[in-house]
């Protein structure tokens, strides 16, 4: 969770920390204010009077997740372009790894009992926004290209990283971390999740000659 230092604002990390276990536990059918208070110890009118029921928790989560991608997105000043890109990647695999429950609720593993509202979406837009506008950053400037083409560019580029750093963190949430050996299926080999996914995305980089 994102941190948060008053009384109210612990109260309310509380809460969405039940909230993110049941989500993980059962999806959005097994979040209710009742379920959410025994887990967090607290009323019921307590869930009502810092997120007016279950789909104000739901949203919080979901602008949460989308915040900690943004955050993901912050790199050190001073970085090549690739050592910025191959730290970014390490801050999304943590969050992905760390915030499980966020994670599948923003990347759809809902159901129809939830609807993100406008202000969700709306912050959802801002993240792919910066991710847009931060990997374009990394890319090596091209004299052919025109300003539009170059925006382009910077959007396949950002989205061709998205798709590779989600397709690990779905594997890993799915358990496919440890995959049977055909010949032995008795001693399956180990796959390294993170150390393929920064493979893949070091070979995207090489193929948008950034270094």
């Amino acid at each position: 969770m994102i941190e948060r230092n008053s009384k109210s604002e612990l109260a309310q990390n509380n809460i969405l920390k039940a909230a993110s276990d049941l989500f993980l536990s059962g999806g959005v059918k097994a979040i209710s204010a009742r379920a959410i208070a025994q887990k967090a110890g607290v009323s019921t009118m307590g869930i009502y009077s810092h997120f007016n029921g279950k789909q104000g928790i739901l949203d919080a989560l979901y602008i949460e997740g989308f915040e900690l991608v943004s955050q993901a997105m912050n790199v050190d000043a001073g970085l090549t372009p690739l050592a910025s890109l191959m730290q970014a990647t390490d801050q999304y695999l943590s969050l992905g790894e760390n915030y499980e429950a966020h994670y599948r609720l923003i990347f759809g593993e809902a159901d129809s009992g939830y609807e993100p509202s406008a202000e969700a979406k709306a912050i959802r837009l801002e993240s792919f926004g910066k991710l847009v506008a931060v990997t374009s950053t990394l890319l090596p400037a091209s004299g052919a290209e025109t300003e539009g083409s170059s925006d382009e560019r910077g959007r396949q580029f950002a989205l061709e990283i998205w798709a590779l750093l989600h397709g690990f963190v779905s594997l890993k949430h799915h358990t496919l971390g440890a995959i049977s050996n055909d010949d032995s299926p008795a001693k399956p080999y180990h796959w390294n999740w993170k150390d393929s996914a920064r493979a893949a995305i070091r070979r995207l980089a090489a193929s948008y000659r950034i270094d």
